[in-house]
């Protein structure tokens, strides 16, 4: 499964991109503005920072203003993914998009008739909210489970990246399900690798190599 990294901070995505976890990026409009940067920059810098995906989401809701933006995103790199609203017009743009060979993220997904929709409209990624189902008392990795079934039912070629993702069990669960992509804001990536047991595990293997008086340099 990829990781990519959800976030518009250059100097974060910089750190976390030299631990060779990251094969790619995801951004929105809440994390630009966040940034307080311009977003074609911001967009320009990240994408020289790796090879994977960059999201970078248009800005308009009717299809021909999305379309004009989806293409000035997509001029910035090869590897920019546009990303577009799971709307009728956003699913129009993602066509277009697609079919003059740009990469585009259909965000904002709840349900599995609107991934499949997305897949029909040629999107190179789904983003379904996990977190934000479960903050409703729904059922957020049942809704990965679901678009898994259905796009490996028909072969699609749609990448489900799960998205709204609260704490490391989404990530493991995300894999379990067999999705293609996890995007993680920082705090998430940083703690998959922590654990109280191999913090004391190492304190007492570095007490233990003091008393032995050696070094191995």
């Amino acid at each position: 499964m990829k990781i990519f990294l959800d976030s518009a901070d250059v100097a974060e995505i910089a750190t976390y991109i030299k631990t060779g976890f990251v094969d790619g990026v995801t951004t929105n409009p809440s994390l630009i503005a966040k940034s307080g940067r311009n977003i074609i920059e911001t967009i320009a810098e990240i994408c020289e920072m790796t090879d994977g995906p960059v999201s970078a989401e248009v800005a308009a809701t009717d299809h021909d203003t999305m379309l004009a933006e989806g293409r000035k995103l997509a001029a910035i790199a090869k590897n920019v993914a546009v990303k577009v609203p799971l709307t009728e017009a956003g699913l129009m743009t993602c066509r277009a998009l697609a079919d003059a060979g740009t990469k585009v993220n259909v965000t904002l997904c709840f349900t599995p008739g609107q991934a499949l929709l997305a897949a029909k409209a040629g999107a190179a990624f789904i983003s379904p909210f996990v977190g934000r189902l479960d903050d409703l008392g729904a059922d957020g990795m049942g809704l990965i489970e679901e678009i898994c079934t259905i796009y490996n039912n028909y072969d699609m070629q749609t990448e489900v990246l799960v998205a709204s993702v609260r704490s490391t069990q989404h990530v493991v669960d995300a894999a379990l399900l067999g999705a293609d992509v996890v995007t993680i804001p920082p705090k998430i990536l940083g703690a998959l690798y922590k654990h109280p047991l191999t913090d004391k595990g190492l304190d007492a293997f570095m007490a233990d190599w003091a008393g032995t008086g050696q070094s191995i340099l």
